[in-house]
């Protein structure tokens, strides 16, 4: 049992089922705040599922090896970016005149 459970998510099509499910979560919470206007805003959603999404892709990219590790550089820039991107988006900056104590 345990032997197929490594065996599955040491499978790239694993990763591919979960992107899928990132790519899915993403359109549905978009559709959603689209519908009812509530929910996360879409610079947020989006730099956020980047985030994640890329780190996925570099996870695949080295469980399938050969010259798709070239690209591993690339996913990680891009994942940096979302979670940077994604920090940005949810930094308060206070109001001037206020003294944090």
């Amino acid at each position: 049992m345990l032997s197929q459970l490594r065996a599955l998510v040491a499978s790239p099509g694993f990763i591919d089922l979960i992107l899928a499910g990132v790519v899915l979560e993403g359109g549905a919470l978009l559709a959603y705040r689209r519908a009812t206007g509530r929910g996360v805003a879409p610079g947020m959603l989006l730099a956020n599922l980047l985030a994640g999404g890329s780190l996925m892709l570099a996870v695949r990219l080295c469980l399938t090896g050969g010259s798709a590790l070239s690209w591993l550089p690339a996913c990680l820039a891009l994942a940096l970016a979302g979670h940077l991107a994604d920090l940005a988006l949810r930094w308060h900056r206070r109001p001037s005149g206020i003294i944090d104590r």
